[in-house]
């Protein structure tokens, strides 16, 4: 039976940690290892989900976990998975798991991810995205998006944020021809919690790009993380797919496929359109109408291309 949030287990395996309130990516780890289950082990590097959950004496991981080197988060994978395996002492249901922010995964830490999957290791890698350097006083990384204010990325009458476009990390893991990828957000947890099952089953390098909202860095209510996890995708600035390799899909190149394709956006300042994604954050809040309707454009261009690679 798949498991979906109705049916998933009641055992926590990440609890009592000191996250700030509306945390998206303690939501990640949360559901992510109740997929996974007891056998699996994490490492982390350093940010928000390290600083909250190894709070000597207080570890607050049920499974063995430990913290990393920033730069080095996945080759730290293969080596706990190798060191499992020499040991003979790997389950079978043993899920060696890596969780970083954005920061951690696209910036520092992108050059042993690409060696780990280079080598076919066998990882799953999660990158909960709240688009910035949180842990550190909410800085720019490459995966802030364009317009969003930041510390290095100041917004006011002269300045209106970040300049440049979020990296299509997600794209760049597919074109290793990595065995299986997809991105996510936990404003659709049904989605993620599958993919995160799926990845469980795959062999080799797994990678899951998945969106975690940061309420103290984009500026909404601490009870919004959901609804803006959900939104920012039903308004097309964020899509929901899975890429499977060659050797998985037996498709030159792999398939690509997108979970979810809406046929229209909203438009206009109602839920669901890009422009009331953007207002209500206050983060965006220096963006013009002239700038978002680039964002609009920009998102349309994107739309088009996905839909022509989608199989």
């Amino acid at each position: 039976m798949a498991i979906t949030a109705k049916t998933i287990t009641d055992d926590e395996f990440f609890f009592g940690h000191k996250a700030c309130a509306g945390c998206g990516g303690s939501l990640v780890l949360r559901q992510a290892l109740k997929v996974l289950g007891p056998h699996a082990v994490a490492a982390l590097p350093a940010g928000c989900m390290s600083a909250v959950g190894f709070n000597f004496p207080q570890l607050c991981f049920a499974n063995n976990a430990m913290i990393t080197p920033f730069a080095a988060t996945a080759a730290v994978l293969s080596g706990i998975e190798a060191g499992l395996r020499a040991q003979g002492i790997k389950p079978d249901d043993c899920t060696v798991v890596g969780f970083a922010g954005d920061g951690g995964t696209a910036d520092i830490g992108l050059q042993a991810l690409s060696g780990a999957i280079d080598r076919n290791d066998d990882i799953l890698y999660i990158c909960y995205d709240n688009e910035a350097y949180m842990n550190t006083g909410i800085q720019k990384s490459s995966l802030t998006p364009f317009g969003a204010k930041t510390t290095t990325t100041p917004a006011g009458r002269n300045a209106h944020g970040c300049l440049t476009e979020k990296k299509n990390l997600f794209e760049i893991v597919a074109a290793h021809g990595i065995p299986y990828a997809a991105t996510a957000s936990i404003g659709y947890l049904n989605d993620f919690i599958r993919k995160v099952d799926v990845a469980k089953s795959v062999k080799g390098t797994r990678f899951i790009h998945v969106i975690a909202p940061c309420p103290t860095g984009w500026g909404c209510g601490v009870d919004e993380t959901i609804d803006i996890a959900k939104e920012v995708v039903d308004c097309g600035l964020w899509y929901l797919a899975e890429y499977r390799g060659p050797a998985v899909s037996d498709v030159a190149g792999g398939s690509f496929k997108l979970s979810r394709n809406p046929r229209e956006f909203a438009e206009g300042d109602t839920w669901g359109s890009v422009e009331h994604y953007l207002r209500r954050q206050a983060r965006f809040r220096a963006l013009s109408d002239e700038e978002i309707e680039s964002v609009i454009q920009g998102r349309n261009a994107t739309w088009e291309r996905l839909r022509s690679i989608a199989r």
